[in-house]
């Protein structure tokens, strides 16, 4: 049949299943909405407020569902707000196809009105990028941007397409997807050389990175913790994807990770990464990381092999794939010694905070509590985003969704509002510091313009906290550019953008809040008023080795 190109996109995405778009109208995709309208009943469209917000809800959906998330938005500057959400994704291998339109196909090149080389632009940060000059070639192009976006290690392909292209007719016949099949680079060999290096192990160490969450490796991860008899400790992005409340679980790794995953990986003699690239977050001074230990990698990539860190083993291909060869062949292994030294480390360093007044730590436990750990968590970055990952515990993958690689500021609303339309029926939170809050709050207006119910926490210390830690610790106190101490009133900005708001001050208060707002079911901000100088701890100073990590009682005695 005779569609036109904009006719076409639609076909094209429901061909893929998609359900939900993100995004926000101009000149040069006015056909490809038009088009929309028409199909309303079959795709959602999410007007946001701004096209990051489009971005980041796109690659929140993606995180929370597993499915390819998917933005919208018109030429020049409407494609380039879209950059820092694809970066976001990009960086932490999260599948979107963000679709931009662009000038008439005459007018490419002539610095033409609202003209820009999107594709140009996000070269570096995309798996593949398409401009598409001829509708002949335009479902092909969309087919082929989903099957990149979501193979082998996922990540966003941009598909950027000429008004007149959108306009022009051309024969379109319906495909039905190809199945996505895993492609292993692993061999039988590869297997067995890690096997040994197990057996021959002493003092195991497991370290999950957010390959563990994508490729729903969760049970074979569990089934693989219990054969070898080794703790387990996480990045960021692989939170959920091991029980945060098993023995084994020692807690995050790197920077702010718990001084026993730190110092217990610092005397393990084999460190297994699953999924993990060994970011420099993670490691510290690469020279002085895992000293004693042999190396696995297991990945995906074969780009991150050696990357940073140089190994002993490894295995590429799909973890979920590679850790069911590996089960299969394991033998149980028993290192008692080991684990109730480990057992001895997180008695003696647990996690703690001052529990005088209202803070952080305090109001993320309470939030884990009236939750039962069942919500849907999104942050933005910074001390909160530390305090979520330290005392939420996250016992199932995709429920801790957060800008690791990037560090996106604004990041956690947008990818609220994406995770609560993917995840209807999960309670979604996003916990946020004033100065994140501030980069994307009029996404509120987007949550109130649908009611969709997502919970905003603003911990609000007035200064930009992690900013301010380091220039507390670092440079002697010297607070440059990092007060925001004025007036704006985070409550009356959200009252003004459709939303219920509560001030909490006091640590009594916190739960009816919280309960309060779950029983509204409808977008809601609570404003979390804590003291400026509190501090994420534990800590290692940028590029020291990980077992020099220092915790508030070290800051103390020394």
């Amino acid at each position: 049949m005779q569609l036109t190109g904009a006719e076409i996109v639609i076909e094209c995405l429901k061909e893929q299943g998609v359900d939900t778009v993100f995004g926000y109208p101009g000149g040069t995709i006015l056909n490809v909405y038009d088009a929309l309208y028409k199909h309303s009943d079959e795709i959602n469209h999410i007007l946001t407020s701004h096209e990051q917000g489009a971005a980041h809800a796109a690659d929140g959906y993606a995180r929370a569902t597993g499915k390819v998330g998917v933005c919208m938005a018109t030429s020049g500057p409407g494609a380039t707000n879209l950059v820092t959400g694809i970066a976001t994704a990009y960086m932490d291998s999260v599948p979107v196809v963000a679709i931009t339109a662009n000038v008439n196909l005459p007018a490419l090149g002539k610095d033409s009105f609202q003209e820009i080389d999107i594709a140009g632009v996000t070269m570096p940060i995309t798996k593949h990028g398409y401009i598409v000059k001829n509708v002949e070639v335009l479902a092909d192009t969309i087919r082929k941007a989903f099957r990149i976006a979501k193979t082998g290690r996922p990540g966003p392909v941009l598909v950027d397409i000429t008004k007149d292209v959108t306009a022009a007719l051309c024969e379109y016949t319906p495909v039905v997807p190809e199945e996505i099949k895993t492609i292993n680079k692993f061999s039988a060999e590869d297997i067995e050389q890690v096997v040994s290096l197990i057996k021959e192990a002493k003092k195991p160490y497991i370290y999950l990175g957010g390959g563990a969450v994508i490729s729903g490796a969760s049970k074979e991860v569990a089934e693989f913790a219990e054969l070898v008899d080794a703790p387990v400790c996480d990045t960021l992005m692989a939170k959920g994807a091991f029980d945060g409340k098993s023995a084994r679980y020692t807690g995050m790794i790197g920077m702010h990770g718990t001084k026993t995953s730190n110092l217990g990986v610092s005397d393990c003699d084999l460190l297994i990464a699953l999924g993990a690239r060994f970011s420099d977050r993670v490691i510290g001074n690469p020279k002085r990381f895992a000293e004693n230990a042999k190396i696995v990698q297991i990945d995906v990539d074969a780009a991150e092999i050696n990357k940073n860190i140089r190994v002993d083993a490894a295995v590429i291909g799909d973890l979920k794939d590679a850790l069911s060869e590996l089960n299969k062949r394991l033998e149980k292994q028993s290192h008692a010694d080991w684990m109730t030294k480990i057992q001895e480390l997180k008695t003696k360093y647990p996690l703690k905070y001052e529990d005088t007044g209202l803070t952080c730590p305090y109001v993320i436990e309470e939030i884990d509590r009236v939750t039962k750990g069942e919500a849907v968590i999104t942050t933005d970055v910074g001390q909160h985003q530390m305090w979520a990952a330290q005392y939420y515990k996250y016992t199932q993958p995709r429920t801790f969704l957060s800008s690791g690689g990037l560090g996106t500021m604004g990041y956690g609303l947008g990818a609220c509002i994406g995770a609560q339309v993917g995840q209807p029926d999960k309670i979604c939170i996003n916990i946020a510091g004033d100065g994140c809050f501030r980069m994307n709050m009029n996404e509120l207006a987007t949550a109130s313009r649908y009611n969709i119910p997502i919970i905003q926490v603003v911990i609000n210390n007035h200064v930009l906290g992690m900013v301010r830690q380091w220039q507390t610790l670092f440079y002697g106190k010297r607070y440059s550019q990092t007060v925001l101490n004025d007036k704006v009133d985070f409550c009356k900005v959200a009252e003004g953008l459709g939303c219920t708001a509560i001030r909490v001050t006091k640590k009594e208060e916190v739960a009816p809040a919280i309960e309060k707002a779950i029983s509204l079911n409808a977008p809601v901000l609570i404003e979390c008023v804590i003291q400026e100088d509190d501090k994420v701890f534990p800590m290692v100073p940028a590029g020291k080795p990980i077992a020099e990590v220092f915790d508030g009682d070290d800051l103390k005695n020394n």
